[in-house]
């Protein structure tokens, strides 16, 4: 029998190229996969980072009624289809965007005043309220209180609005750019106003009418026309 070991030599080379050929491939087709499986799950967590500055609410709460107190003292109701509280914005607050109902109470938890509007905010570190569009306050006394804004500050104890504003009670209508009164709008002012008032409003004594001149159109006398001398008559001379 004839051998040709140069031929069997050749074709085990050529196998073992194939072979070294198909592991390369196998391997650089593996890295491939595993790179693009690499970029493909980077891309999908690239997110822009969350500054400080940015508004991230803590807690947003839909249909609420709840019951705050002061002191120890339940102060008053909120009635609100959405409560956000945001501890991240300078500074911090409660948000009602979508409207606020209030009930005021005593100290025996008797309803003072009824207070609503279109939106709310709270800031707590400064205790203080600030109601836009649509204000409305009414107490069990029949006043009623109208504006576009109004400021409730608890620290000082008082309401403010410097819009436009409209008081109306039993006894008279009010209406002024300035608004100041205490929390239980018993004393309360209106300067740069106008409005109508009862005659006997005007028969009071001087500290009711101090308080008067405060949330009344002060009244301006008409100038009365300069007067000639007239030249008098000799016996009015000897006399």
């Amino acid at each position: 029998m004839k051998h040709e070991p140069y031929n069997n030599h050749s074709s085990a080379a050529s196998h073992n190229r194939s072979s070294a050929y198909l592991i390369l491939y196998i391997t650089a087709a593996v890295l491939l996969q595993i790179f693009l499986s690499a970029c493909n799950k980077n891309k999908e967590h690239i997110a822009p980072a969350v500054l400080d500055k940015d508004s991230v609410s803590m807690m947003i709460t839909y249909g609420t009624s709840t019951l705050i107190s002061d002191s120890g003292i339940m102060k008053y109701r909120i009635v609100a289809e959405e409560w956000e509280v945001n501890t991240v914005r300078v500074p911090s607050r409660w948000i009602f965007n979508k409207g606020i109902f209030m009930e005021q109470f005593d100290s025996r938890f008797h309803i003072e005043a009824y207070v609503q509007a279109d939106t709310a905010f709270y800031y707590d570190q400064n205790r203080l309220w600030e109601l836009r569009g649509n204000v409305r306050v009414r107490t069990t006394d029949g006043l009623r209180f109208m504006s576009e804004e109004l400021f409730w500050d608890q620290q000082k104890r008082e309401f403010y609005s410097n819009m436009f504003s409209k008081v109306i009670t039993p006894e008279r209508t009010l209406q002024g750019t300035y608004f100041r009164s205490d929390e239980q709008m018993t004393k309360y002012r209106v300067t740069n106003s106008k409005g109508s008032f009862e005659s006997e409003d005007f028969d009071k004594k001087d500290e009711d009418k101090n308080s008067a001149t405060n949330d009344s159109t002060s009244v301006m006398q008409p100038k009365r026309p300069p007067t000639t001398p007239t030249k008098k008559s000799p016996t009015q001379n000897n006399s």
